[in-house]
């Protein structure tokens, strides 16, 4: 997304939309970092990021709760829901990283380079080519449990919303 002056807008938050975010920034450096420090950030093998001038991001909705993961390094994530969002270098104060898949459109900034490949899983290339399926498919065998799930699902929409929940009155 652009505005008038093709300065790119980015919009996204966490998974229960207790916090939210919008830069006004194109995002620099999209990268997978697979060090041991943000795959226990992330609770997985990598985790997807792209820095940002600090300027350019704003709140829309809360505030990030925050976990100093080493002297210099703070982490952002929503204390409601766990999400994480942000890495802050204290020695860097002018630079954000962003967690990728916190944005409303993560296929929008592709990951340009690999970080941290002393932590990659040794069968990482091979993903790729594993079979899969999308959850769709699942539908014939497990239709009543994702209908259940689909239902009752209370994660935010991938896009800004007034009020969120969407049960709670405006005023």
């Amino acid at each position: 997304m652009t505005t008038g002056s093709l300065i790119p807008i980015h919009t996204g938050g966490c998974q229960c939309g207790a916090v939210r975010y919008r830069i006004d920034a194109e995002l620099r450096d999209p990268h997978l970092c697979h060090c041991r420090m943000c795959q226990k950030a992330a609770g997985n093998f990598f985790m997807p990021l792209a820095s940002l001038p600090a300027s350019a991001l704003t709140m829309t909705r809360g505030e990030p709760a925050w976990f100093r993961s080493s002297d210099p390094v703070r982490r952002g994530f929503c204390r409601d829901c766990g999400t994480p969002l942000f890495l802050i270098d204290d020695s860097e104060p002018d630079r954000t990283f962003l967690t990728l898949g916190s944005l409303d459109d993560p296929a929008s900034v592709r990951p340009r380079s690999i970080y941290g490949t002393e932590g990659r899983m040794p069968w990482f290339a091979e993903v790729a080519a594993m079979d899969g399926e999308e959850t769709e498919t699942d539908l014939a065998e497990r239709g009543d449990h994702l209908a259940r799930i689909r239902a009752t699902n209370h994660q935010h929409p991938d896009h800004d919303t007034e009020v969120w929940p969407q049960n709670e009155p405006t005023s």
